[in-house]
């Protein structure tokens, strides 16, 4: 798991998307029920959202006053979804989220260099809501936040680094509520948790950096064909599992 935790952290420090590889990892590689490897993913991001927020903070790369009202939609959202992801299967929703993630990414590839430049404000209806819907479908499926916050702000056309860094602050508490619902309905693994949590922090803090170096334009191109690869890769393993002689029988 050490080559897969640091990737994934320099990915979520990068560009935000990376988590989704995680539970897959814990599941097929360390062989983990599916269900205390979403906990047990939803607990490291405490730890990687942390190093995230304070790289990007440190850069002045975070909208406070977007951030905060996101993270008050998000809290409830996560709990909620921590609690409803032990009575139900997660793969409806991972559907959801791979047809947003490839709509995202097509949306990344066609936003211009204005698109880029811009400094749009949204509302704080729309922000809250977007926490909610964030905290909901991370929590249910283990993916910390970014994947279903960054493609969400790339849609509203809110510029790449933007939206990489309020998903870093988005970590925490969706992390935070999502691990108290994990503990109060189903288990964690922590020393796995705990070992796989320092390996994202050592990718983040890399990742954090490479981000603020790189092009406006190669983080968008970045971003996009990330959105791209993970939403195919979702889609096309949960319609395996679903054509499996298992899943038929």
């Amino acid at each position: 798991m050490a080559p897969i935790g640091i990737t994934v952290g320099i990915l979520i420090g990068t560009i935000g998307i990376g988590g989704v590889l995680l539970v897959p990892s814990l599941v097929y590689i360390r062989g983990m029920e599916i269900h205390v490897a979403i906990a047990t993913c939803m607990f490291t991001y405490l730890f990687s959202g942390a190093v995230g927020a304070v790289e990007y903070a440190r850069r002045r790369s975070i909208r406070w006053q977007q951030a905060i009202r996101l993270c008050v939609g998000a809290m409830p959202g996560a709990y909620l979804g921590a609690a409803t992801s032990w009575l139900a299967p997660a793969y409806v929703l991972e559907i959801l989220i791979g047809f947003l993630v490839l709509l995202s990414g097509v949306q990344a590839l066609r936003m211009t260099s204005e698109d880029d430049r811009s400094d749009r404000e949204l509302g704080t209806i729309v922000l809250v809501a977007i926490g909610l819907v964030t905290g909901f479908g991370s929590a249910m499926s283990g993916t910390g936040g970014p994947l279903i916050l960054v493609p969400l702000l790339i849609w509203l056309k809110i510029s790449p680094l933007a939206a990489v860094g309020l998903s870093q602050v988005i970590q925490l508490p969706v992390a935070a509520l999502a691990t108290t619902g994990h503990l109060a309905h189903g288990s964690i693994d922590f020393p796995i948790g705990a070992g796989i949590a320092v390996l994202l922090m050592v990718g983040v803090f890399f990742g954090a950096r490479i981000a603020h170096r790189a092009s406006p334009n190669v983080l968008k191109r970045y971003i996009a064909f990330a959105l791209l690869v993970v939403g195919a890769f979702m889609l096309l393993r949960n319609a395996f599992e679903m054509l499996s002689p298992a899943a038929v029988n």
